[in-house]
């Protein structure tokens, strides 16, 4: 698979806050890459810089948010992060120091934002090398490709395969979605 698809370019992104990545992870949920890339240029330019504050946004009213295109229910999440974030009860400054576990224990609390969301915060934001996001359709289809396997694996097969991948699950994972992008599939 690696041959195939070639060496890694995994990276995380870096620029901007911890609460711009969630905010921006809430708003693409459950649209195309295109839709939430617009809503979410809609929504950078109701703050300061393009740069979303927890109180900024705060300070804002329902129907400048809903303007920009933001559904009454992401609405409602991307409050909760902000009430969360702007009080220090989810502390998003310090979440690096934590543990995948005691992160994912943290930002699930928040309205909208549940396992999978997490993990791909704790790879893309964070860094971190070792998450495996199980229920993950395109991890999923990966396995199935690369073991060739008859029917889509269930998540705690894929748990038990990635066990031999540790510590570098995510380096895993990256592959596992860049082999279902390669032509021909992997050899």
């Amino acid at each position: 698979m690696i041959a195939a698809v070639g060496p890694c370019e995994f990276e995380p992104r870096a620029r901007g806050t911890h609460f711009e990545a969630l905010a921006r992870s809430i708003i693409s949920q459950q649209l195309s890459t295109k839709a939430a890339a617009t809503i979410h240029g809609r929504f950078q330019a109701l703050f300061p810089r393009n740069a979303p504050r927890a109180s900024a946004l705060l300070e804002l009213d329902d129907e400048t948010l809903r303007s920009v295109g933001l559904s009454r229910q992401k609405l409602g999440y991307l409050r909760d992060l902000s009430i969360r974030a702007n009080s220090d009860e989810i502390p998003l400054a310090s979440l690096g120091r934590l543990s995948n576990e005691a992160i994912i224990e943290e930002l699930t609390r928040v309205k909208g934002i549940g396992t999978w969301t997490v993990q791909m915060f704790l790879m893309f934001r964070l860094g971190r090398l070792d998450v495996l996001p199980i229920l993950d359709l395109g991890i999923q289809n990966g396995v199935q490709r690369a073991y060739k396997m008859k029917k889509r694996p269930l998540p705690r097969q894929v748990e038990k395969l990635g066990a031999r991948w540790a510590p570098y699950r995510t380096l895993a994972s990256w592959y596992l979605w860049r082999s279902l992008d390669v032509a021909g599939g992997v050899p």
